[in-house]
């Protein structure tokens, strides 16, 4: 099979549905023949035309309002936030608006508008732009939350996203933009609830999110070779989570570690812990949990203080040494 960037995954994605669906526009800042903040709709504006890549002012406010409307009056816009800290600037039709309405018309509205949101850090972009939010939306009922780790998943869920009829977040990790993988060149789709195994393994399970997806791997094929065996799963999706394929896994490796990038505290991991607690799995783990998050700092300029302030291999493989010896 081929392999395409995770980049190039969602442009083919989003082009495919523009050519299937008319009713499908991306719309935000600098997108056109600049291509977007990272590059992502390059050449996208020569094939649709400007009136279906749509230049927007700077100012989230009035875009994520026009796209909002948009979705309620039959379009299905996809709107690009350059980066993903911008969308508290938006919270106001995203939260009190996009998230509620179907609800509030007792399903007679729909919201069928796909925000992307290039979020984590890694790439110096410093405090105001390196931020890992996610947690905070996963809060708002009536949000989907999409968090992809490579570009397969890319594709088949920016898929899912455009076709559901509510709006969905689609988180997008930048340090993630040029990563390789194998993806098809047909449309498909991947169900929103449902985790991947990314790796298979009988002593430790390992629930990572986004890149840490992607390091919780790389921490895994060096305890390969200390004998530990490690399972990683990937929720791919935050809302709606997959909670039978994690249970499972728990019960099989009797150990648990969570990944994510954001600040530790009040991440998106506390919830999948407490999932376990609340849970029959709980009554078979023989070690404590451990999660595993970013420091209680801003995200630093600097590029080994930006790398300290988040989890990386060497991290996540002394928590899971620490689990395994069954250290508190």
């Amino acid at each position: 099979m081929r392999e395409i960037t995770y980049s190039e995954a969602i442009r083919e994605s989003m082009s495919q549905a523009m050519r299937g669906n008319e009713d499908v526009f991306i719309m935000g800042e600098d997108i056109g023949i600049y291509g977007g903040a990272f590059g992502l709709t390059n050449g996208m504006v020569e094939e649709f035309g400007p009136e279906r890549v749509r230049n927007t002012p700077i100012s989230e406010a009035a875009i994520s309002g026009a796209a909002v409307g948009a979705a309620m009056t039959g379009m299905r816009p996809i709107l690009e936030i350059q980066f993903s800290d911008f969308i508290m600037i938006a919270l106001d039709n995203i939260v009190n608006q996009a998230a509620k309405t179907r609800y509030m018309f007792g399903g007679k509205a729909k919201v069928p508008v796909v925000v992307r949101l290039p979020g984590g850090s890694g790439a110096g972009f410093a405090a105001q732009h390196s931020q890992s939010l996610e947690a905070w939306m996963a809060h708002v009922p009536g949000l989907f939350i999409v968090q992809p780790s490579n570009a397969y998943d890319a594709k088949g869920l920016m898929k899912t996203a455009i076709d559901n009829d509510n709006p969905v977040l689609f988180y997008e990790h930048k340090l993630l933009y040029n990563v390789k993988g194998e993806v098809p060149e047909e449309e498909y789709s991947i169900p929103f609830g449902v985790a991947n195994v990314a790796k298979e393994g009988n002593d430790l399970t390992i629930v990572a999110t986004g890149i840490m997806v992607q390091r919780s791997l790389e921490a895994a094929e060096t305890l390969k070779e200390q004998g530990i065996s490690v399972e990683v799963i990937d929720p791919r999706t935050l809302v709606p989570l997959d909670t039978k394929t994690i249970l499972e896994s728990v019960k099989k490796t009797r150990k648990l570690l969570v990944v994510y990038e954001a600040v530790q505290r009040g991440g998106f991991g506390t919830e999948i812990i407490s999932t376990i607690a609340e849970s029959e799995a709980f009554d078979y783990l023989d070690a404590p949990i451990r999660r595993l998050g970013g420091k209680e700092t801003p995200i630093p300029y600097n590029p080994n203080l930006e790398k300290y302030a988040v989890p990386q291999v060497e991290d996540i493989l002394r928590e899971a040494q620490r689990i395994i010896n069954k250290e508190v």
